[in-house]
């Protein structure tokens, strides 16, 4: 089993450093080219991969691109054109909802605050935060989704079970400049080692400090459970 540094603050230091190594060029992975496409790429990646929404908005931003005409269309028309997507229906009546509210209370614009943004439909605090640092360079957080959820708590970041306390948990251990990149790092080598089913502890950067490697320790820290 691995053994975490401490305090926390230096298990942080030392996690982002191994991971920064690992992912010099670690960043969102969502393909959009304006705060409106950017709103909507996250709304549609909730419990859908990011590759899946790159393929259905290369053609979903060709025919809407402003919030007018997502406030236009039918919420069928949008559930449609989004079929694919894990629940797409749901989503499609999100994109129209969107459209209509930028339009009758943003003058068409995506806000730039956290309570404006989780007050349209189908946002949450994850996707607020995402489009307020891509979209706004406004970092009030750190991105709490499935990855940076279970490795955090996996290294021993914290003990937290939901997405909000552990975002309670981690601002207040990983430095502010860091908190963005911290969320694209934990993405990144949940992707492509820290697996929710089957991590590659042996050929894991972080096994050395990470007090839930499989074969070792015999809880999987992220989930409670026996590996």
């Amino acid at each position: 089993m691995g053994t975490p540094l401490e305090p926390r603050e230096a298990q942080v230091e030392e996690v982002t450093d191994r991971l920064r190594e690992t992912y010099p060029d670690s960043t969102i992975s969502l393909r959009y080219s304006n705060r409106l496409e950017l709103l909507i790429a996250v709304v549609l990646s909730a419990q859908c991969t990011d590759e899946r929404v790159n393929e259905v908005t290369e053609e979903l931003f060709e025919t809407y691109s402003t919030p007018a005409e997502y406030a236009n269309a039918t919420e069928e028309e949008l559930a449609d054109a989004i079929y694919g997507i894990t629940f797409h229906n749901n989503k499609g009546g999100y994109l129209q909802g969107i459209g209509e509210r930028l339009v009758a209370d943003h003058d068409g614009e995506v806000p730039d605050t956290m309570a404006e943004l989780t007050d349209l439909p189908g946002v949450g605090r994850k996707t607020a935060n995402v489009v307020l640092q891509h979209g706004h360079d406004i970092v009030e957080g750190i991105v709490v989704d499935t990855h940076v959820q279970r490795l955090s708590r996996r290294l021993g970041l914290t003990e937290e079970p939901t997405p909000e306390r552990i975002e309670e948990d981690l601002v207040g251990i990983v430095p502010r400049e860091d908190w963005q990149e911290f969320t694209h790092l934990c993405i990144d080598h949940g992707r492509a080692t820290c697996t929710a089913r089957n991590p590659d502890c042996g050929d894991c950067v972080l096994a050395a400090i990470c007090p839930s490697q499989k074969g070792d320790s015999p809880v999987d820290l992220a989930s409670g459970e026996p590996w």
